[in-house]
């Protein structure tokens, strides 16, 4: 995932009116359809003289960018029906942004890409055609897919949107550190405690132990890790999430172990940007910290000569957690839009099977550190050449594999997401410097949370 810092709030209002406007039309569905499907036989009534053009809004910047590029040209070199015009329009929380403003005027895309935590509101939107709806019409085969990768986006067993760049945190460590301090870095801490006495040995010469992002993310990982979910029914997932709970016992016992480092002073307080820890870490400022798996090959790069990478996977708060739960993934994912005529959604689902080919999703994986959403690029020559270059990544793998499938670990999901990230890393920041105790800070945030939930779920339910 390539991490993003969400502190833009989206307006209620705008949804309000724009699901008022749909009401007026008539006919949307609540699980955001329309009667213009985008199906094969829709599209074989609607022919016109040379390619159909669909546009794609997206937020690969720099190097991610060049990447999506080349995957268009080589789609459009590869056939004459289809044209694809790749559009970047800023960082998640723009893009997402100008598309509430398009909504309803005609003049947004064919499909966007749109970050994990936009999942909700997309849906709740009623601008979308569910993926489903083109894999059942075309009997598309998803058994291929990565399940662990698939079920975010699942819901009543329906798929929303095709995932596209998936990744999952891992903690990073200072190999050459752990050999100083006597640590096995052939053999990392698995738990809280056992990473609490790795960062007391690690702590010394000028070095700190460990430092951690704030980051809401990170708060979601470790209920995820307990098996334990954020939000009331289900994660949100059997119905409309009423409730955070974010103040109960998983986040307490992880924030509570948090600030006890930072007070012993084996942890550094570097704030929210992930860049900080990163620098800090490739500095050797730091021996362990954490970070999306899209991260591993920029921090290899930025490490090159000075010490060897190692990764583990996130721990477990105890023992006992042992064999539960597991990561939840990050990302984004591809929603096509309903307003557009039925030939032209199909043109956009023709483009999407073709980046979900092993082929395309190796090249992908390798360019850019995401994971192959298929089980098949695996088995691509690049793919196994890559992981001989890069066996760090073999963790992410082996964690992704690994998680149980359930609501805790398909992940929460609410309209509201960035602004309860927001307001959870308020509330880190408040335990870690002292304001407030971690249950307060926590019960405190999850009572604005709760009371936010219900202002969206008003809008979208008057």
């Amino acid at each position: 995932m390539k991490i993003n810092r969400s502190r833009q709030t989206w307006s209620l209002l705008s949804l309000c009116l724009f699901l008022f406007l749909a009401a007026c039309g008539g006919g949307q569905s609540t699980t955001g359809s329309t009667a213009s499907t985008g199906t094969t036989a829709d599209a074989a009534s609607e022919t016109s003289s040379g390619p159909v053009k669909i546009v794609w809004w997206h937020s690969m910047s720099g190097d991610l960018n060049k990447v999506v590029d080349e995957l268009v040209k080589k789609f459009n070199d590869s056939q004459k029906d289809v044209q694809v015009e790749a559009i970047f329009q800023g960082d998640y929380d723009a893009s997402i942004n100008k598309f509430k403003t398009s909504m309803g005027s005609g003049s947004g895309p064919t499909m966007i890409q749109t970050y994990d935590v936009g999942t909700r509101y997309m849906i709740d939107s009623q601008a979308i055609t569910p993926m489903q709806q083109f894999i059942d019409a075309d009997k598309f085969d998803t058994s291929q897919f990565e399940p662990n990768i698939l079920k975010y986006y699942t819901f009543d067993n329906q798929l929303y949107s095709m995932p596209f760049n998936t990744s999952n945190p891992i903690f990073y460590y200072n190999k050459d550190a752990f050999k100083k301090a006597g640590l096995d870095p052939e053999n990392p801490p698995k738990t809280l405690d056992e990473w609490e006495k790795a960062a007391k040995a690690l702590t010394k010469d000028g070095q700190t132990g460990m430092s951690l992002p704030i980051y809401g993310w990170l708060m979601e990982q470790m209920f995820a890790s307990q098996d334990a979910t954020l939000l009331n029914n289900d994660n949100g997932r059997t119905a409309l999430a009423t409730e955070s709970q974010l103040g109960t016992e998983p986040g307490v016992k992880f924030l509570t172990w948090w600030k006890k480092l930072i007070d012993e002073k084996y942890m550094l307080n570097l704030g929210r940007k992930t860049d900080d820890t990163k620098k800090a870490f490739a500095a050797g400022q730091v021996a362990v910290t954490m970070d999306s798996t899209a991260s591993l090959r920029g921090l290899i790069s930025s490490t090159e000569g000075k010490f060897e990478v190692g990764t583990a996977p996130l721990p477990k708060v105890s023992s006992s957690d042992i064999g539960k739960g597991g990561v939840v993934i990050g990302g984004a994912s591809l929603w096509i839009m309903n307003d557009k005529p039925a030939a032209e959604q199909q043109a956009a689902w023709k483009f999407i099977k073709f980046l979900a080919e092993p082929e395309q999703q190796a090249y992908w994986h390798v360019n850019t550190g995401y994971f192959p959403i298929t089980k098949a690029a695996y088995n691509e020559d690049l793919v196994k050449e890559n992981m001989k270059k890069y066996p760090q990544f073999e963790t992410a793998v082996d964690q992704l594999h690994n998680t149980k499938i359930d609501p805790a670990t398909q992940g929460a999901v609410m309209g509201i997401f960035t602004e309860a990230r927001q307001l959870t890393e308020t509330a880190i920041e408040e335990a870690l410097n002292g304001s407030k105790q971690p249950q307060a800070a926590l019960s405190d945030a999850a009572a604005q949370i709760t009371q936010k939930l219900k202002d969206y779920n008003d809008s979208v339910n008057p």
